[in-house]
């Protein structure tokens, strides 16, 4: 099972090194839209989708005006999720479902871009999300970006498996099973990591559990003061959100380097993962293009 790590539109939010921890040079920092794209046997499964080919046309009929300016993401078109996969050789066809940590702005704006993909998410983000029930809720949640909720299937928190310390996780329906959906309620109150189990050492994409890399120091858990903020600006269910990140250094703990965790945002998390710049596009190799030929075929 192999997997592609994509940079779906950087953001570039006011505070610059106070947010990300190195920018020194600008009072814009930088941050990753961190999104997966899996080959299974027979179909493309996309991780979150980042900001997609709407939001770069028409951001403010999309993207609430604050977060524009605080944010500033870098709408480049071929940052999107669906330019990238294309430069793997894929078509946004091959996107036979797409996994949801939860339905923010800048993880849910690339829904459009798949319409035949089937997207699987938490049934109370979709409740939380639907109701807007806040000033914040109205601001995060756009639902310009849903128009694909036909497409929608939804779980419940309260169903599902104990894994490695943590509950009700659930494998997901028309996926192989080293697909898990994990739920980590607080910044949201349907969000959700993902976990690719692979021969290779596991993945767990935690999405927006944590912000910042040094958050799961397993000796001296610590965050900038811009992404502490944020944090606590966006969260939903604090005593959750603590607890989640609690149980993630636990799980580092006990696995070691079997397992990788990492969020949607931390730049050094992605260019790691990902060996290139966060600037830098997905980038075809010979061996790319003739799996991806493969599904064209098929």
């Amino acid at each position: 099972m192999r997997v592609h790590h994509l940079n779906c539109i950087s953001g570039c939010p006011l505070g610059g090194l106070l947010m990300d921890g190195f920018t020194s040079d600008s009072i814009r920092g930088r941050l990753a839209s961190h999104c997966l794209l899996v080959e299974s046997a027979d179909a493309l499964v996309l991780i979150d989708t980042g900001y997609g080919l709407r939001d770069v046309a028409d951001p403010r009929s999309r993207i609430a005006q604050i977060f524009l300016t605080l944010i500033r993401p870098e709408l480049r078109e071929e940052m999107t999720a669906v330019r990238q996969i294309e430069r793997l050789g894929f078509r946004a066809r091959d996107v036979r479902h797409i996994v949801l940590s939860h339905l923010d702005f800048d993880h849910a704006g690339g829904l459009d871009d798949f319409p035949e993909a089937t997207v699987h998410l938490m049934g109370e983000e979709v409740r939380s999300a639907t109701a807007r029930r806040t000033p914040l809720d109205k601001l995060r949640y756009r639902p310009a970006q849903w128009n694909t909720r036909d497409k929608w299937r939804t779980y419940e928190a309260s169903e599902g498996d104990s894994w490695r310390g943590f509950s009700c996780v659930r494998q997901l329906a028309g996926l192989p099973p080293e697909l898990l959906m994990v739920p980590l309620v607080g910044h949201t109150l349907g969000h959700a990591g993902v976990v690719v189990e692979r021969g290779e050492g596991t993945l767990f994409y935690a999405a927006d559990a944590y912000f910042y890399h040094a958050e799961m120091d397993l000796e001296r858990p610590r965050c900038t003061p811009g992404l502490a903020l944020y944090q606590t600006m966006m969260e939903k269910d604090r005593h959750q959100r603590l607890l989640q990140q609690r149980n993630l250094r636990s799980l580092r703990r006990n696995e070691g380097d079997a397992l990788s965790i990492f969020c949607a945002h931390d730049v050094r998390e992605f260019e790691a993962l990902a060996g290139r710049p966060l600037a830098r596009p997905a980038q075809v190799s010979e061996e790319a293009a003739s799996r991806a030929a493969q599904h064209v075929r098929a």
